[in-house]
């Protein structure tokens, strides 16, 4: 290794590395950092199942009133893009942000964590920890009740009265879908023609 003296005035003297006459093995090991970097940012970090649910909470409780997501950042002091990565769970929501939010949206702050995945041994293939399990029908209903055709589809179903109207509708969006029965058998407790 080349080892340069530079003098910086009298009292101050000490050996530089010239860039040239860097090791080898520094450069292998900045090249592997540098590729160990590249490799990490273009992995998609997938969002906390948590964060999602709650997110989707947000969503939903905003639609429900009416609200935009520019309005609602407004509220927050908040660009509308921020409000769109919380509902997607890409950037989790802080507690005194929660807070804010549950003010702004009049729910308590545990409406958010309504229905969440709940924390249960689930085996991870590489080391066994402890890990969120989630109810994927739980997920699903929530995941399409968080859309804005979800949530309108069910404000509107909800004000039809009568039950054989009610079971004439889901059986034809049922028979749309292409699934007469839903997995299961008519029973006794169906409302009947």
């Amino acid at each position: 290794m080349a080892v340069l003296e530079v003098n910086c005035g009298e009292r101050w003297g000490f050996p530089l590395v010239a860039p040239d006459a860097e090791s080898s093995t520094i450069k292998e090991e900045r090249l592997a950092m540098s590729e160990a970097s590249l490799t990490m940012s273009k992995m998609k970090k997938v969002p906390n199942p948590i964060d999602r649910h709650v997110g989707s909470r947000v969503r939903m409780r905003r639609v429900i009133l009416g609200m935009s997501q520019e309005k609602l950042g407004e509220a927050l002091g908040l660009t509308f893009q921020q409000v769109q990565k919380y509902e997607k769970g890409a950037n989790r929501i802080g507690a005194s942000r929660l807070q804010q939010i549950s003010r702004t949206l009049d729910v308590p702050p545990a409406f958010f964590f309504e229905g969440a995945p709940s924390f249960e041994t689930v085996p991870n293939g590489e080391n066994g920890h402890a890990g969120v399990a989630e109810d994927s029908h739980t997920s699903y209903v929530a995941d399409f009740l968080s859309t804005a055709e979800g949530l309108h589809l069910n404000m509107a179903f909800a004000r039809i009265h009568d039950p054989k109207v009610r079971k004439r509708i889901i059986d034809l969006v049922t028979a749309l879908a292409g699934d007469e029965t839903n997995g299961r058998d008519r029973s006794e407790d169906d409302p009947v023609d």
